[in-house]
């Protein structure tokens, strides 16, 4: 496998998709509208590999609101990322890695930088990351969260090797700190720690740079949200407090026995929205709306949403006059930005145009927002709007000047019945010069979650499973959303609880006979592929049938028993199967691909990487070793220092040409009856 070294950017690009090609497209985030509406600062994402330089790196931009005058605001060795405007509109702040002025490597902290110009003022000089913040209204302070540093004594115990770890003691919390702003460049700054002693601030992962609090309006107060330890398998302990930063009081606001989250003020101050789940927390994702007052008292439930607030449902904002909320929410293959008024009416904003929203920010006098947009053919860019009168304004010109759009094989929302009366919805992409009347290798890729989802994103964007390149080299590519997505609904997210390999596999296979009667399919010519939930499938299904020529498995989870034991969310089967395994062996027995693996004969790549928390290393070596010792073809690939997503530009680069190359090797050129 060779890999080519290059800084991807405006070079000239080949007429077609390949993985190469691929790498070159760039992501956009953190998209915030100035306070006044009248600028636009966004974070782009772009690869880097030169010489021994293999990372994903990103900078700053600014452009107007009607997309002109962009221009680069950060530079370096050293990504800048989420870029916030003070509510004076002043200065932007965000989170950089890069030297001090003395040249010593940096963890990520604050940064400043006047609007009109001038150099970055590094304003934190924090021991552990800096992993969001948040402005004060008055613009005088920033609220940040970190993680704890090595103490002294740690230090030295590492140094002389005598650094054995004890887990579950001396955890490292997140804690919340307040941090002034003024105009001297010197670190000599208030830094005022305000966190409860045994909690860990939670985390919003659905927003970049952001924890979970919010500013009272008179910048007097913080309200929180906070987890029993920062371990993603603590996420089901949040609940809210609010702490006054004069006197560093905490109090608490909301202990239910649900999980409380992503708390926002309303503008006036009396009162909170936030995020409340079920009672127990599902791993699937069911919350809904809820206010409190300030002054705490009892929980005003709002309407249930249509998606049950699922996994990419998220709180944006109050509107400007404090009567309705604002809050993404996936329908279909489709993020929409919505409104809910306080009585539970609810208008959806963002208009149904075939786009795609995402990372959507309101600016600090509520009156426009900030998002990523994108559809199957067109790669994402920034765009801004006002909040009354959805109208998207392009504000960012990111991408390669030469990509091969037309080269892009046409993808269409398709439709089909699946068991138990449950229709089912995925993405189906056409090989490049489709041919009515002309059969194709059909390649299945499963998504990861379960309660993930395929939506209408650019098709060109780098990803293990290149949908671009495969179209380009005349596959039909079918990706399926089965009961257990986001997007359709709660029952549906939930139909695959204790189920695993069942409704879901009958939905995904419904699927695959669907695009072979339309005649577009070649059914002796299948492929199938997934990462993480979609590698679980994958294996599953290789020892279901043997329909398939070939197979690829992304960190997939093959031994439900396993898994359990070793990966960083232990309680997620025992939510999914209603017990621990030493309570419900057969179900996790009969849900596991490694204990139906006698006599599989699919050729299986296996890709996993060897840092992988979530679904550790062992789960896809306890498939390949099952595989070389019956005879079948396989192949193991693993990536160093790779946690559950691949995170290194040439890593990824690999990953995309192997699975190239393995379907295009069991798959093209066949004839015969098939291996049915």
């Amino acid at each position: 496998m060779s890999t080519a070294s290059t800084v991807y950017g405006q070079s000239d690009q080949p007429r077609q998709w390949s993985p190469e090609t691929m790498m070159t497209i760039k992501r956009i985030g953190s998209v915030q509208v100035s306070p006044d509406g009248r600028r636009v600062a966004f974070a782009v994402r772009e690869a880097i590999m030169d010489g021994d330089q293999s990372e994903f790196r990103t900078q700053i931009f600014v452009a107007n609101a009607d997309g002109s005058d962009q221009r680069q605001l950060t530079r370096g060795q050293k990504s800048s990322d989420d870029p916030q405007w003070s509510p004076d509109g002043k200065w932007l702040c965000f989170v950089s890695n890069r030297d001090d002025e003395e040249g010593v490597a940096s963890k990520k902290n604050l940064w400043l930088m006047r609007v009109d110009g001038g150099e970055a003022i590094r304003l934190t000089a924090m021991k552990g990351d800096v992993s969001g913040f948040k402005w004060s209204p008055n613009s005088r302070s920033i609220a940040l969260t970190a993680l704890d540093s090595e103490t002294p004594d740690e230090q030295e115990r590492v140094r002389t090797k005598n650094d054995a770890i004890v887990v579950d003691e001396n955890v490292k919390h997140s804690r919340l700190y307040v941090v002034s702003v003024d105009e001297s460049p010197s670190l000599q700054r208030d830094l005022l720690a305000i966190s409860p002693k045994d909690r860990s601030i939670a985390s919003d992962a659905a927003r970049a740079g952001r924890a979970a609090l919010d500013w009272s309006p008179d910048s007097g107060k913080i309200v929180f949200a906070h987890c029993q330890s920062p371990q993603p398998d603590d996420w089901a302990s949040s609940h809210l407090s609010i702490v006054d930063c004069a006197s560093s009081a905490i109090t608490d606001l909301a202990n239910t026995p649900a999980a409380e989250g992503t708390p926002f003020y309303s503008p006036d101050g009396s009162s909170i929205v936030f995020t409340l789940s079920d009672v127990p927390a599902t791993w699937a994702g069911a919350r809904r709306l809820a206010i409190i007052a300030t002054s705490g008292g009892s929980v005003h439930l709002l309407p249930e949403t249509s998606d049950g607030f699922g996994r990419y449902s998220e709180i944006v904002g109050w509107s400007a006059d404090g009567t309705k909320i604002y809050f993404t929410e996936m329908q279909g293959t489709s993020l929409r930005l919505q409104a809910m008024t306080r009585l539970g009416a609810v208008e959806t904003l963002s208009r149904e145009d075939g786009m795609s929203i995402s990372g959507v920010f309101l600016n600090s006098r509520r009156t426009h927002i900030g998002f990523g947009w994108e559809n199957f053919a067109q790669p994402p860019e920034a765009y801004c709007s006002q909040i009354d009168g959805f109208q998207p304004v392009r504000v960012s010109h990111i991408q390669p000047e030469k990509l091969p759009l037309e080269k892009l094989g046409h993808t269409e929302v398709i439709t089909w019945k699946s068991t138990e009366g449950f229709e089912i919805e995925g993405l189906l992409t056409l090989p490049v010069n489709h041919s009515p009347g002309t059969r194709y290798p059909l390649l299945l890729v499963i998504h990861g979650g379960p309660m993930g989802v395929f939506s209408r994103s650019f098709d060109g964007t780098a990803n293990p499973y290149p949908i671009a390149t495969f179209a380009a080299h005349g596959y039909a590519v079918l990706r399926p959303n089965p009961r257990g997505s986001s997007g359709y609904g709660r029952k549906f997210r939930y139909a695959n609880y204790g189920d695993w390999g069942g409704g879901d596999y009958r939905d995904i296979m419904r699927g695959v006979d669907h695009v072979i009667a339309q005649g577009i399919a070649d059914p002796n010519r299948l492929g199938v592929m997934g990462w993480s939930y979609g590698g679980f499938m994958t294996s599953w299904t290789i020892t279901q049938t043997k329909r398939f020529r070939a197979a690829s498995v992304g960190a997939g989870v093959t031994n439900l028993v396993s898994f359990t034991g070793t990966a960083d969310i232990p309680s997620f089967l025992p939510d999914y199967f209603a017990g621990e395994f030493w309570d419900g062996w057969e179900a996790y027995r009969a849900h596991s691909a490694v204990f139906h693996v006698k006599g599989v004969t699919t050729p299986t790549l296996i890709q996993h990487g060897e840092r992988d928390l979530r679904v550790p290393l062992p789960q896809g070596q306890e498939l390949y070793n099952a595989l070389k010792r019956q005879g079948c073809t396989t192949k193991m690939v693993i990536y160093p220092r790779t946690p559950h997503g691949i995170e290194e530009p040439r890593l990824m680069l690999d990953c995309m040409k192997r699975n190239v190359e393995w379907f295009v090797r069991y798959l093209d050129n066949l004839t015969g009856s098939g291996n049915r």
